[in-house]
């Protein structure tokens, strides 16, 4: 089981935000997110945003702290990351 988180990097609405992910399957992303008390509602496709504040509290969980390019690179590599358009499709 692998979860991984970026740094808080990601501007919006006025506040940064980081991207959850595993680069095993959807179900233990969404298996540690629930555990961890993530609404569904932060899911876009292939990864969840998740506010700055939440980060120390996902990394003590077991996400491992990740840089963003290597994130996806992971994402990419487990055939989960999908593109712009297929996200959006999802919404």
């Amino acid at each position: 089981m692998t979860v991984l988180i970026d740094e808080p990097l990601w501007w919006f609405r006025g506040q940064k935000w980081s991207h959850l992910v595993s680069d095993t399957s959807l179900d233990e992303l969404h298996q540690f997110a629930d555990a961890a008390g993530i609404p569904r509602r932060g899911f876009h496709g292939d990864h969840y945003d998740v506010p700055e504040e939440y980060y120390g509290e996902l990394v003590v969980a077991g996400a491992v702290a990740t840089p963003s390019r290597e994130l996806v690179r992971r994402l990419r590599a487990a055939g989960l990351r999908l593109s712009a358009a297929e996200r959006r499709v999802g919404s």
